[in-house]
């Protein structure tokens, strides 16, 4: 009894072309994802150019005129400190003197 092949012979042909099939479907599936993420950082940069860099910019600005109004509120602290031990060191010496 001779083996007829024809009916595996069929199968495998069967699963070659799917295998082909499920290839190009994983090709396709990558460049689809390569395209995907070319246009997502193409998306993120502009909106990093119209909206981040200039919010940016503006809180830089606002935190320069903090700095400015610190250093200001710093000086004049250091000014009242200053006054304020003169005026107690007056004041302790002058006690002193009605003391003795």
């Amino acid at each position: 009894m001779p083996l007829d092949l024809t009916t595996t012979n069929v199968l495998l042909g069967i699963m070659a072309a799917v295998s082909l099939l499920e290839a190009l479907a994983v090709i396709a599936l990558v460049g689809a994802g390569v395209v995907f993420y070319r246009r997502l950082l193409r998306a993120i940069a502009g909106i990093e150019e119209r909206q981040i860099a200039p919010t940016v910019a503006r809180v830089n600005t606002i935190l320069d005129d903090v700095k400015g109004v610190t250093s200001v509120v710093k000086q004049a602290a250091d000014g009242a400190d200053a006054g304020v031990r003169r005026g107690l060191a007056w004041l302790l010496r002058q006690l002193r003197r009605r003391a003795a």
